[in-house]
């Protein structure tokens, strides 16, 4: 259960989300689901004519394991603003994790919030994807 809003304080982290590593079945997968099939993520040779030695990861995809860390923590009904950076690529082979921290709690329209940032990172701690959220708690 999410903790009250006087219960959490600056700083308080997320439980983390760790994702297997990042296969070509993960990213065939997404591809299908997403609609996204853009051949850099799923076709080796079209990804080495872009110049990239092989295929890469969405970063959509990375964008929905940080949403999953969220709701993971909070309801996604509690979720009023989430946006993020893309900053590097994912590579076959790599294990993101995802990580979250209170980073501000505010009232706004009456609403009691906390503003989360999120990272997703592999396990060298180059981050891929970095953002924030606005999540309202009761």
């Amino acid at each position: 259960m999410l903790p009250a809003f006087d219960s959490i304080n600056v700083g308080d982290a997320l439980p983390p989300l760790t994702l297997p590593p990042l296969t070509r079945t993960t990213l065939a997968l997404y591809a299908g689901a997403s609609g996204d099939h853009n051949p850099i993520h799923i076709d080796s040779d079209a990804a080495r004519e872009a110049g990239l030695p092989d295929v890469i990861g969405h970063g959509m995809l990375t964008m929905s394991w940080l949403g999953r860390l969220l709701t993971g923590w909070a309801p996604q009904r509690d979720l009023r603003e989430f946006g993020v950076r893309f900053t590097a690529i994912t590579r076959i082979g790599e294990r993101i994790t995802c990580t979250g921290r209170v980073t501000k709690k505010l009232e706004r329209d009456g609403e009691r919030l906390v503003q989360v940032e999120v990272k997703a990172a592999n396990d060298a701690g180059e981050v891929k994807v970095a953002g924030d959220a606005l999540i309202a708690l009761g």
